[in-house]
């Protein structure tokens, strides 16, 4: 009997492939298969919502491929992820595969890919779960109306390329929010007194600490209470010659309990943290370790269970198999007498679901290092140890509290010592987090204390901090907003479309985000309301529990948002959004200089507008030129290429300018030739020898240059390749290694590749 069995991912196609024997065969969908139509909304308002799902042109090679393999199948098996938009892949697939045929179709979930997972999934197949697939539906639908009818207003009313979102655009208003609490947040003043006292002991090295003031008079100090210098130098005057008594000391241990299993949010939120990841960069990551690595002799292997989760659940055999591999490793006093166990508290996790932990604990990161790019094992081991600590005994330690008493001239003073000391590090052998270590002598109740030195200091409140996408996710998620599989797409998009920029991992809002988001929370509020994007999502959970269904909550929302966009297009005027009043005149027409913003920032612009087009950049001293805080953005050097200017014959260069990167004659002022980038290099791709190198683009306006014949060739460089002005169509090879020469900033050339040094300084004029 033939059996097919149907995956979304070629990798875990792959890795499935080598558990299961003869009479099955393991194919994958390469995604969705069907989806809403690209030019047009695919949704019948009046009928219910309905939508009309067509296959994409690139879909369509695998369509056929897989009604070729299920007509020769008997069984077949949807064996896509196990969340609400697996479960709709595995809808969709049925609708093209069922047909009039008689075929067994079903549905099977597994939180793993190992033998065993796969083989109790066989075991326990089911129906396709119309409610998950509703839950899908409802969001999609719901994005496509938000984005479909919302998007091109402001293309009418702001700027071209603009987009918005229901999720999207409540993230860009957190953004621009945290921005405004920054720039009128007021710094207010503060002072701290603090002295240094030591024991008095016959010991050659003296055992110095550190109390703060905690009590004037019995009245206790907060933290503005010492409001400037001259208050704290009365106090320090007043506290010459007094004399310092340990009073009352209180010692007690402390038991410090390790953090849960990571979810896809905190996993995003800690990879951020502690290895720079962004939250795009974590879940790629992380999706390949789950779909499978190959491990050498013992093939593709999956490492991680299924990374989309908000549960904290774990499986009984990995928590028995966690404790055996504890006490092997680290002895019986590292592990627990009963296994610990966590709630989720997130109301639509499912607790059938898991945390993301290793599929075997056995498997040590450094035992699979070589097999693991850096990245992948830089995310497995954090895994890998997040999971294992969580079973592991706590940490202690010793604690202590104590108060040493002061008697100045006028007042009497209390200052106050504290300090711990690690005595069992348990779960933190495994997981080490920061720990402030601050040692206390042993002090005596009634001894007396030596003052060292009196340390007076000032300080200032400070702003609450940009967010990163750590926190920005975390954010997201204690608002309810959002789900596990939602969050890496949400911030890539706000990066993408140009809301935000990111500088030192902080996310920086730009001038179009501030007028696009006031747009929104003033006309549209329910689109941007935080609860009521909350409620919306518990809404889908429902839908997915079978609670409710989906065609009241879509209508619900729908037709009072339809009703105030058709009024707004008619009250809202795009001049009275992005136009400004400003003293420049047109040197041209003589008509007053406008301020506009468009979707790349803010420029200048002729009032006179269509009869004058003239525009042009704002002064560099002006405080509303683009950059952090009204700062001008650092100017980027020239990067200089093989090309000649066509009208004088000086080299080109790549300058970057409002709308991008392009092509620039080195001898600007004198000649202001300028070109698009996107051209083709004249050079011989180096891998196939057949096609020719070109300038493409990225969603994010990133120039790369790769080879023409994509994606039969998959040659690629960051850099502008340089030609080998002795062999005519060919680039430059390294002397060294024999790589591409491509450019390498202002004035140089280097070679391609990132593990060979060589480069070479070039002078031109700029």
């Amino acid at each position: 009997m033939n059996k097919l069995l149907i995956v979304e991912s070629p990798t875990k196609a792959k890795t499935i492939t080598k558990f299961l024997g003869q009479g099955y065969k393991v194919v994958s969908s390469f995604g969705h298969i069907r989806d809403l139509p690209a030019k047009k909304m695919g949704i019948d308002i009046e009928h219910n919502f309905k939508p009309t799902y067509i296959i994409p042109p690139k879909s369509k090679t695998t369509v056929a491929m897989l009604k070729k393999e299920s007509a020769k199948a008997d069984d077949i098996y949807f064996a896509t992820d196990e969340d609400r938009e697996g479960e709709a892949i595995a809808w969709h697939l049925y609708c093209i595969l069922n047909g009039k045929s008689n075929k067994n179709f079903q549905r099977i979930v597994f939180h793993e890919i190992t033998p065993s997972a796969i083989e109790e999934a066989l075991k326990k197949p089911r129906g396709i779960d119309f409610n998950l697939v509703d839950a899908q539906q409802a969001r999609r639908i719901l994005d496509r109306l938000v984005g479909y009818e919302l998007s091109p207003f402001l293309w009418r009313k702001v700027a071209k390329g603009l987009s918005a979102g229901r999720v999207q655009s409540v993230a860009v208003r957190l953004i621009v929010e945290r921005e405004r609490e920054i720039k009128n947040f007021k710094p207010k003043e503060y002072w701290t007194l603090a002295v240094q006292l030591a024991k008095n002991s016959q010991q050659k090295t003296k055992e110095i600490f550190s109390a703060n003031l905690f009590k004037i008079g019995g009245q206790k100090v907060d933290k503005f209470d010492l409001k400037n210098k001259k208050q704290v130098d009365e106090i320090a005057e007043d506290l010459k010659g007094a004399e310092y008594t340990v009073g009352d000391l209180t010692k007690k241990k402390v038991k410090r309990q390790p953090p849960p299993p990571f979810t896809t949010s905190t996993l995003q939120q800690e990879a951020n943290h502690k290895l720079k990841f962004s939250a795009k960069q974590t879940m790629f990551l992380a999706q390949s370790l789950y779909e499978g690595v190959e491990l050498g002799k013992a093939g593709a292997t999956g490492l991680i269970t299924y990374m989309r989760t908000d549960s904290v659940n774990l499986a009984e055999n990995f928590l028995d198999e966690a404790e055996k591999f504890i006490k092997a490793e680290f002895g019986a006093e590292y592990s627990l007498a009963k296994p610990r166990k966590y709630k989720t508290k997130s109301k639509s996790a499912q607790e059938a679901h898991e945390a993301i932990r290793p599929v075997d604990i056995s498997r040590r990161p450094e035992d699979i290092k070589p097999f693991l790019d850096k990245n992948q094992y830089k995310l497995y081991e954090l895994i890998w140890r997040r999971a294992l600590a969580c079973q592991m005994r706590e940490a202690e330690m010793d604690a202590t509290l104590a108060n040493i008493q002061a008697g100045g001239k006028d007042k009497k003073y209390l200052f106050r010592a504290t300090g711990s000391t690690l005595k069992f590090d348990g779960w933190l052998k495994i997981y080490p987090t920061a720990i402030k270590e601050n040692l206390l002598p042993e002090l005596i109740k009634g001894e007396k204390l030596n003052l060292e030195k009196i340390e007076t200091g000032q300080h200032f409140t400070e702003p609450p901090a940009r967010y990163s996408e750590a926190t920005l996710v975390k954010k997201l998620e204690e608002l309810g907003i959002g789900r596990p599989s939602t969050y890496a797409p949400i911030i890539s998009t706000v990066e993408e479309r140009g809301y935000v920029r990111k500088k030192d991992r902080r996310l920086i809002p730009q001038d179009i985000a501030f007028v696009v988001n006031d747009l929104l929370v003033k006309h549209f509020s329910e689109i941007v309301d935080y609860k009521f994007t909350a409620q919306m999502e518990n809404d889908l959970d429902n839908i997915a529990k079978g609670k409710i269904k989906w065609v009241p909550v879509i209508k619900k929302f729908y037709l009072p948002f339809k009703q105030n966009l058709d009024q707004k297009y008619k009250e809202i005027k795009k001049d009275d959004l992005i136009n400004e009043k400003t003293d420049e005149v047109c040197e041209k027409c003589g008509a007053p200089m406008v301020l506009k913003i468009g979707r790349y920032g803010k420029f200048l612009a002729c009032s006179n507008f269509p009869k004058c087009r003239n525009i042009k950049n704002l002064p560099k001293d002006s405080p509303d030129k683009d950059g952090e805080n009204g700062e001008m953005p650092e100017k980027k050097a020239p990067v200089l290429t093989d090309q000649k200017c066509e009208k004088c014959g000086a080299p080109m260069v790549i300058r970057e300018g409002r709308f991008g990167k392009f092509l620039a004659c080195s001898n600007f002022p004198k000649c202001k030739n300028t070109k698009p980038l996107d051209y083709g290099t004249g050079i011989k791709c180096p891998k196939c020898g057949k096609g020719e190198i070109v300038a493409r683009r990225t969603r994010s306006r990133r120039t790369f240059y790769a080879c023409n014949r994509y994606p039969e060739c998959k040659f690629a460089v960051w850099s502008m390749p340089i030609k080998d002005p002795d062999k005519k169509g060919e680039g430059m090879k390294c002397p060294k290694c024999g790589s591409l020469v491509v450019s390498g900033g202002k004035n140089k050339i280097k070679c391609s590749n990132k593990e060979c040094n060589w480069e070479k300084k070039i002078e031109i004029s700029e």
